[in-house]
């Protein structure tokens, strides 16, 4: 069976791709299909499938072995996914988002004189939930043990080679990862030498993360000889991680360098099953998180773009670019001051901003002849039937409430002022994606992220805590729906997607770049929805993005966080005439060679019967499909 993959795969990628137009050939499969953003992580999905477990079991593993590379993220960040079960027919959505610890207050973080909670360290950690979420799916929608799944991730953790992306991230970063004793135990095996980060291809050891991942797979194998259940069985590993001896290390380790996570934090956390938000986009049923993501952006922003004939426009035509980017710009005002953790009040207007008639409100803004740097986040109250109980946060952000349009114009330009490079490094930092499917019809698509490179470990568990505390506001005026409180979720730009048609998957995509997540993603529907391009044509097509936003990830001063209005980054292979027409639009405009994103996604073929893999061409994205 191993060889007939191997023969597969190598197949696949000798296709001829003058047939394929398309830098990377389009995967087949019938039976499954495993595509992430690291090679060996695919390859763990392939395993599991090729052991029998089904798309949920392939997803854990493929979690597991990134969590293990470092590079975008590691064990101690979070996980959230969406699942399609074709028992029930029905999309679920699992949160399993760490929340703020005990004493991450807005007085505590401003009086270290921040103006938003820091990037790294022990104090940017919420409560790990990587390793409760991949239990939690497991447990409920798998078909595997937790031993099982983990075996490529232990066996990785044993000894792998490194590559060269992490490797090379950790040596540039290793002035701040010495600031952490329990990291620079782990990352910095040279230390000392010219080189103290491994060389790419070296066998890279972890064995404290190896001995945390052995404990939870043992009191499984403990609690399933005694005559335990599964699910009870994977919840002894659970407990152990969040009650036990690991949590009692990781809390240790955390408060030993400064961080706030205490033992009742862990122990009250749990994962959390939600229903997903969904509109219809002409016929296709389209599912995201809910507002504790930037998720819902999609969603508003394909109600608004239903208003305009986007195919006539023509793909990445000057019009085309300019509607969308507008509808952009309107969605991203909203998320960045309304959503927030909808189990802590208050409470988002969620109704409001995804009903089509605020849509169309929102869409008859939009100036067809130049870029509007003043929108801001409109009203959708009145369309729930309510008032807006937030006139005054807005006023005192510097807005002015315009009751005709029911529309809020800053008063003057914000400037971010950071270089280019620290700007996109902020956009786009962290995160993969994991896009698994199979023949029964499970289909499972996760954006998993936090304690990326460089990161803080938290005593001798191995694990890298998570970074995502810097993504709260300390500021109402900003959002007052983010505001950081003990036991709250960050609002995050993490952002799986699964669009339905006709009842059925139609397609899954996820991708990994912060704040770029869902620009990327409705770019990407459009190509396939819009402008009939394949799976693996629309992950490689060339997108733009939108610099008018407030970054979600970045440092604590304001100015580091601030929308650039008007500024659009294209494809390289722009043509003249639209970058001419842009700049008479008021753009300001970048170029870069690759701008579709690390898109991942999978395409249901119901006339055939098969499976369809995309794959972007944008960095290390790999899939494989049997």
């Amino acid at each position: 069976m191993k060889n007939f993959a191997l023969i597969f795969v190598f197949s696949l990628f000798i296709a001829p791709l003058c047939a394929q137009q398309t830098q990377k050939p389009m995967l087949y499969g019938n039976s499954w299909m495993a595509i992430t953003g690291k090679p060996m992580a695919a390859t763990a999905g392939s395993m599991i499938f090729q052991q029998g477990g089904n798309a949920v079991d392939a997803a854990c593993a493929m979690l597991a072995a990134t969590c293990t590379m470092w590079d975008t993220l590691s064990w101690g960040g979070e996980t959230q996914a969406l699942i399609y079960n074709p028992k029930t027919k029905k999309v679920i959505a699992i949160n399993a988002m760490g929340v703020a610890p005990t004493g991450a207050t807005v007085a505590f973080f401003k009086s270290k004189g921040y103006n938003f909670p820091p990037e790294y360290g022990p104090l940017a950690a919420t409560t790990p939930g990587t390793p409760g979420g991949l239990i939690f799916m497991l447990s409920k929608y798998g078909s595997m043990s937790l031993g099982q799944v983990l075996a490529p991730a232990m066996h990785m953790a044993a000894g792998y080679a490194i590559e060269a992306q992490a490797a090379n991230a950790i040596e540039r970063d290793k002035e701040l990862i010495k600031t952490w004793p329990f990291s620079k135990k782990v990352l910095l095996p040279h230390a000392g030498e010219k080189r103290e980060a491994p060389e790419a291809g070296e066998i890279f050891i972890q064995k404290d993360l190896l001995t945390t991942l052995t404990k939870m797979v043992e009191v499984e194998k403990a609690a399933l000889k005694k005559g335990k259940s599964r699910e009870e069985a994977l919840m002894a590993a659970y407990d152990r991680f969040y009650k036990g001896d690991i949590a009692q290390e990781f809390v240790r380790g955390s408060k030993e360098q400064g961080g706030l996570i205490t033992m009742d934090d862990l122990a009250k956390w749990k994962p959390v099953e939600e229903e997903a938000l969904s509109t219809n986009y002409k016929g296709i049923a389209v599912y995201k998180l809910k507002q504790w993501t930037q998720g819902p952006v999609l969603l508003q922003a394909l109600n608004i773009l239903e208003n305009f004939d986007l195919k006539a426009m023509g793909y990445n035509s000057s019009k085309y670019i300019h509607t969308v980017y507008q509808a952009m710009n309107l969605s991203f005002a909203d998320r960045d001051f309304y959503y927030g953790d909808p189990n802590q009040a208050p409470a988002e207007p969620m109704k409001g901003l995804l009903s089509k008639d605020y849509a169309k409100q929102r869409a008859s803004l939009i100036q067809l002849d130049k870029n509007d740097e003043h929108i801001g986040p409109g009203d959708p109250y009145p369309y729930e039937g309510k008032k807006n109980p937030y006139f005054n946060l807005l006023k005192n952000r510097g807005f002015e409430l315009d009751t005709t349009k029911r529309n809020f114009a800053p008063k003057h330009d914000l400037g971010n002022n950071s270089t280019k490079e620290i700007y996109e490094d902020r956009l786009w930092r962290g995160t993969t994606s994991i896009e698994a499917a199979d023949k029964e019809g499970w289909v499972v698509s996760v954006t998993p992220s936090g304690g990326w490179l460089p990161a803080c470990i938290a005593g001798n568990t191995g694990l890298g805590m998570s970074q995502r505390m810097q993504s709260f506001v300390l500021d109402s005026t900003l959002n007052p729906f983010n505001v950081v409180a003990p036991g709250k979720r960050p609002r995050v730009t993490l952002s799986p997607s699964l669009f339905l048609k006709d009842g059925k998957p139609f397609v899954s995509a996820a991708v990994q770049g912060g704040d770029t997540q869902d620009q990327n993603l409705l770019q990407f529907f459009l190509n396939m929805a819009e402008f009939g391009m394949s799976v693996q044509k629309a992950t490689e097509a060339a997108n733009f993005n939108t610099n008018q936003l407030w970054l979600s990830l970045g440092g604590t001063k304001t100015s580091d966080r601030e929308p650039k209005p008007g500024q659009i980054l294209l494809n390289a292979n722009t043509k003249e005439t639209v970058r001419d027409e842009l700049k008479k639009m008021g753009y300001k405009l970048s170029f870069s060679e690759r701008t579709s994103g690390p898109i991942n996604a999978i395409y249901f073929d119901w006339k055939h019967g098969s499976l369809q893999g995309g794959s972007s061409n944008h960095g290390e994205d790999y899939g494989i499909g049997w």
